[in-house]
């Protein structure tokens, strides 16, 4: 059996829950986690002991909170006062995790689905979007990430270009993969919105509802979006019902063409702000 998992934010109780739940077994199912795994919630360094102990059976995914714990543990940010990353920062095994860490992915494709944390601009289709965020795994795994992540937080460029090159691109592929929400009808990205669908103005739409959109005719799964809900269409699958702020972890079968959706209630590990 397969699945796909939206975000955890270290709530492992959660997590626990929802795994027997589904009766899951490493040694016959796969999970794949939609990213934001660590921070918000109580247990950020249990749950990368859970998951690395799948091995194989667990893809995960990065979000944007995954790539802030890289980013504080090398000094470029401050922690943010709603950070539960202490644990893991303190950890005798503290860079064996964060190695763990920057060698998952930014974008899957399996099973007949597209799997990224937040979302794709319209200009790419799956091919791209799986060479890019290729260009971007990389780096995380290099020897140089740490230069890197002094430049990678920013707002732009706020449009893809093919001639993009050096920091700018990356910095632009990573925005796209671990943030994005809402676009411009020509895929400028808007970062300040984060509200619903609903409240967006006249000139944004989603990044799934842009017209001409590349990846129209592939199935998407994805997470980050808690004030999305849960969006479940044929060609679109948004997973992240907010299980940190006391909403629902939720999970998706799709093995053999089905789609079945589980969710548990969870408790409120942190109210919003």
């Amino acid at each position: 059996m397969i699945y796909l998992i939206g975000d955890l934010q270290g709530c492992c109780d959660a997590f626990e829950r929802l795994l027997a739940t589904l009766d899951f077994s490493p040694s016959r199912d796969r999970l794949y986690l939609l990213g934001d795994l660590v921070n918000r919630g109580p247990c950020s360094l249990k749950v990368l002991e859970r998951l690395a102990g799948f091995g194989d059976a667990a893809t995960c995914l990065l979000g944007n909170h995954d790539l802030h714990l890289l980013a504080v543990a090398h000094g470029v940010r401050a922690p943010h006062r709603s950070d539960t990353l202490g644990e893991i920062l303190a950890s005798p095994q503290r860079e064996a995790w964060l190695d763990w860490l920057r060698h998952q992915r930014l974008a899957v494709q399996a099973h007949g689905w597209l799997m990224v944390h937040a979302g794709v601009v319209p200009q790419w289709d799956a091919a791209q979007t799986l060479a890019l965020a290729a260009e971007a795994e990389a780096l995380l795994r290099g020897p140089n990430l740490p230069a890197f992540l002094q430049v990678m937080y920013g707002n732009t460029p706020a449009r893809w270009d093919d001639t993009l090159a050096g920091h700018d691109r990356l910095r632009l592929i990573i925005n796209v993969l671990t943030r994005i929400r809402f676009c411009e009808a020509d895929g400028t990205m808007d970062f300040q919105l984060k509200e619903g669908a609903d409240a967006a103005p006249a000139h944004l739409r989603p990044w799934f509802d842009i017209a001409g959109r590349r990846t129209a005719g592939t199935p998407v799964a994805f997470g980050h979006w808690s004030t999305l809900g849960m969006l479940d269409r044929p060609d679109l699958l948004a997973l992240d019902t907010g299980c940190v702020w006391g909403g629902r972890l939720t999970a998706a079968r799709i093995d053999g063409g089905r789609r079945e959706l589980v969710g548990i209630d969870c408790a409120q590990a942190l109210a919003p702000f």
